[in-house]
């Protein structure tokens, strides 16, 4: 499964930096940008959540939510953010069932082996929970640039 411009945002449940779960398509009402990241701490996943945390204040101005997802549990976010000072929030997928559904869980290779990961991938969805602009196998540098300038063109349509 996999989802595209224009389908609604799936009714998942993640579980927050706190511990708590929640359903995604419950955060409509705004627009959206959810981002899913391999792993907390690692270079470019670390680059990525400082560059959205950066932005998020233009993103705010905007009106438009921001929510980093990695596999990686709610006291691993909380160290990841009180390391870096991270101000974008950040939830867990434990049992995948988000990344199934956005067709973020592929197959990966390195060194010739074979194996399941997270594509970073980012999506934009509008306050109906419509999938205004999807972004797969992000490269980091400028992403998030890119991303604002997206939800900006979104609102002033």
């Amino acid at each position: 499964m996999r989802i595209e411009e224009g389908d609604t945002i799936p009714a998942v449940e993640l579980i927050d930096i706190d511990g708590n779960g929640f359903q995604l398509d419950r955060m409509m009402g705004a627009p959206l940008v959810l981002y899913f990241y391999p792993k907390d701490d690692t270079a470019g996943c670390t680059r990525e959540a400082q560059d959205f945390s950066a932005f998020k204040g233009q993103f705010d101005a905007l009106g438009v939510q921001l929510l980093g997802v990695s596999r990686d549990s709610a006291i691993k976010h909380q160290k990841f953010v009180n390391k870096y000072d991270l101000t974008v929030p950040l939830a867990t997928d434990p049992d995948g069932t988000a990344l199934e559904a956005f067709g973020a869980w592929v197959e990966k290779a390195m060194y010739g082996k074979k194996y399941m990961g997270i594509d970073r991938s980012t999506f934009l969805f509008d306050a109906d929970g419509a999938l205004v602009r999807a972004w797969r196998k992000v490269r980091v540098p400028g992403h998030v640039v890119e991303v604002l300038e997206a939800a900006k063109e979104m609102l002033a349509a």
